[in-house]
């Protein structure tokens, strides 16, 4: 017999080998946790895997750029605090393709899991204790001033309507309106028209005597008229339309000649020329200053 321990007692116990492996576990899970990228190099990994730029991203996040930026450099302080900063790695990461657990986790491990903290019933109680009570419209002084103007109008139309004997003034009166009907003005009694001189004679006083004046009138139909003063001078030369006149003037004579002559009347010094031309008629005539004389 061997005085010591026995070889029982030289193998580990149950509770030994069982830290052993817990302690190796979590060495194992802590080497594994640092070889993780961080939360901005796993985003901007996963946005250029996913071939977008940071403006891209920016756009359809609405995310600012420099935030984008910030968290892909695992700055944070940018973000306004970490409600604000595990919204934006959720919407970033949903962006790029990525699950945002993980990385969620990852923050919480680096920086707590950091809950709003309620705030206390009693300071709410407190604040609705001491807001003021709205002021309710003060009525009686309202009344009272509205008594007090009613009062002052009837007291001011009660001293303009008397005068200075307690009479009151005269009311000012309307213009009257008359009934009677309006008398229609009587007619004036016109006078007798005068008597209208005859063409020939008006036509006389309208011509100088020291001229010899020749009017065409196409009063029959349409006429081809020359006219020429006494030196040969072309007056007029051309189709005279039926309704229409021509008057010629010259110190001494007139020479016409008639395409028509049976279509014209002929005034001469204002006096009408009486003719037997025949329609289609061609008539030279000449006309000098005095009664109409056929030259």
């Amino acid at each position: 017999m061997s005085i010591g321990n026995s070889p029982e007692d030289d193998r580990p116990s149950d509770d030994s080998a069982a830290d052993g492996l817990t302690a190796d576990a979590s060495a194992a899970a802590s080497h594994a946790a640092d070889d993780r990228p961080s939360i901005g190099r796993a985003l901007q990994q996963a946005r250029i895997a996913a071939g977008l730029t940071v403006d891209e991203v920016s756009t359809s996040t609405r995310v600012r750029i420099p935030i984008v930026h910030a968290i892909e450099q695992d700055d944070f302080s940018r973000c306004g605090g970490d409600v604000y900063a595990r919204g934006h790695i959720r919407t970033l990461a949903r962006a790029v393709g990525l699950d945002p657990a993980p990385l969620l986790a990852q923050y919480a491990e680096g920086h707590g899991d950091v809950t709003p903290t309620p705030t206390p019933a009693a300071p709410l109680f407190e604040a609705e204790r001491i807001r003021s009570e709205p002021r309710r419209p003060n009525w009686t002084a309202a009344m009272v001033a509205a008594i007090v103007a009613v009062i002052a109008f009837v007291g001011f139309t009660a001293f303009n309507g008397d005068d200075g004997d307690g009479k009151k003034g005269p009311v000012a009166e309307g213009p009257k309106t008359s009934t009677s009907k309006p008398t229609a003005p009587k007619p004036k009694p016109s006078k007798p028209a005068d008597p209208k001189p005859d063409p020939s004679d008006s036509a006389i006083a309208g011509v100088p005597r020291d001229k010899v004046t020749v009017k065409v009138n196409a009063a029959d139909g349409r006429s081809w008229i020359s006219a020429k003063d006494h030196s040969g001078r072309q007056l007029f030369d051309g189709v005279l339309e039926q309704g229409k006149s021509k008057t010629f003037q010259d110190q001494k004579k007139i020479d016409l000649i008639l395409g028509d002559a049976g279509a014209v009347q002929l005034y001469v010094n204002g006096k009408q020329v009486d003719n037997e031309f025949e329609p289609g008629q061609v008539e030279r005539l000449s006309y000098t200053k005095g009664d109409p004389e056929v030259g």
